[in-house]
C-alpha cells in the first residue's frame, strides 16, 4: 500500500530533503512511498536541487484522496502538517521539534530526537539499516543540516549534527564551509520577493495557552534590506492576521553573517513578548543578539511566558 512522505507547509531545505531521503530509505526497506510537499521550495532549496540535480517533489494539498496512510517529517503538530491530517493513518514521524497537538488512533514508528535537523536523524536510520547514502542524497542532507544550523552556528546544533555535515560533505563530495555560504546566501535574495512571501515562506503556527501565534523567519546579510520595507510588511502581516485569526505574528529577521535577530511584532498580546525576552518593544520592534533559533530561542521563552 503505498504512502505519501512529507514535511511541514510553507517547507524549508530540510522540510523537502529529508522527505526525499527518508522516502529512499523506506523504499530500500521494501516500503511503496513517495516524497511529496505541502508547498513550492524556496530559493535556498532549489538552490540544493539544481546543485545535485533532483527534481522537487510535486506539491499536494490533501492527501486522503491518494492514500490511506502517510509518513510526517521534520513535523507532527496538526496545524503544521497537510489540512487533512486527520483523515489518514500517520504510521511513521522523524522530528526534531516539541511533540503538541499530535495524537493517533493506531500505533506508530516515532523517531525524535533534540538534534539540529530531521537530516541528521535520518542519517542515523540510514546506518542502523545498514542502507548506503547516494551522493546526491548525501548532498541534500547536508544541505538540510547546514541549514537548520545555520552552517553549524546555530544553538540547537549538536556534535552530532556536526559529525554527519563532515560525514554527509565528504560522501557528496563538497566543501561543506564554501557551499553551505553559498548555499545560504542563495537564500537571502529577497528583492524579488513580495511582502507577502516574505511573511510565509517560513512561517509556523502555534496554539500557546489558547492565543494563536505565528512565527516567521528571514534570513538576510542586511537588517536594513528587509526593515527597509517595513511598512508593507506590517501591511501583510496585518492582514494575514486578519483573514486567518492570528492573535500574535512574530517576524523573525536574521542576519546569517553575524548571528542576531532584530523582531518585528504586530497583534497582541506585546506585553508577553517584552516578558519573554525580557526586553521592551519599541516601535514593534526588539533587537535580540546572538538569536538565531526559533525552535530552541523564540518559542520555548513565549510559551513560558503565555503559560506563567
Amino acid at each position: 500500500m503505498k504512502e505519501l512522505v512529507f514535511g511541514h507547509k510553507n517547507p524549508d531545505t530540510d522540510a523537502i530533503v529529508a522527505a526525499k531521503a527518508y522516502s529512499y530509505l523506506q523504499n530500500k526497506l521494501g516500503a511503496d512511498t513517495e516524497a511529496v510537499a505541502l508547498g513550492e521550495p524556496n530559493e535556498e532549496t532549489q538552490f540544493v536541487l539544481d546543485y545535485f540535480n533532483e527534481p522537487a517533489p510535486r506539491v499536494i494539498k490533501t492527501a486522503s484522496n491518494e492514500v490511506d496512510a502517510v509518513m510526517l517529517i521534520d513535523h507532527n503538530e496538526a496545524q503544521q502538517s497537510v489540512a487533512d491530517i486527520k483523515d489518514v493513518q500517520v504510521t511513521h514521524v522523524v522530528d526534531h521539534h516539541r511533540i503538541a497537538n499530535f495524537e493517533t488512533s493506531a500505533p506508530l514508528y516515532y523517531h525524535a530526537e533534540p538534534l539540529g535537523c530531521s537530516s541528521t536523524i535520518i542519517l542515523k536510520e540510514f546506518k542502523q539499516h545498514g542502507v548506503e547514502v547516494p551522493a546526491n542524497i548525501a548532498g541534500m542532507m547536508l544541505s538540510a543540516i547546514i541549514s537548520d544550523t545555520l552552517l553549524l552556528k546555530s544553538p540547537t546544533t549538536t556534535d552530532e549534527d556536526v559529525a554527519a555535515v563532515k560525514e554527509l560533505a565528504k560522501i557528496a563530495g563538497v566543501d561543506y564551509e564554501k557551499y553551505g555560504l553559498d548555499m545560504l546566501k542563495a537564500g537571502t535574495n529577497l528583492a524579488s520577493k513580495s511582502d507577502e512571501t516574505l511573511i510565509s515562506q517560513d512561517a509556523k503556527s502555534f496554539d500557546m495557552n489558547g492565543t494563536q501565534v505565528r512565527v516567521d523567519q528571514i534570513n538576510t546579510v542586511d537588517l536594513n534590506e528587509v526593515f527597509d520595507r517595513e511598512d508593507g510588511l506590517r501591511a501583510a502581516i496585518e492582514k494575514q492576521n486578519k483573514e486567518n485569526g492570528y492573535d500574535l505574528f512574530l517576524l523573525m529577521v536574521t542576519n546569517i553573517l553575524n548571528s542576531d535577530t532584530r523582531l518585528l511584532v504586530v497583534g497582541e498580546p506585546q506585553s508577553v513578548v517584552e516578558q519573554a525576552f525580557g526586553k521592551k518593544l519599541e516601535d514593534n520592534k526588539m533587537d535580540l543578539p546572538g538569536v538565531v533559533s526559533r525552535k530552541k530561542q523564540i518559542v520555548p521563552p513565549l510559551e513560558a511566558a503565555f503559560n506563567a
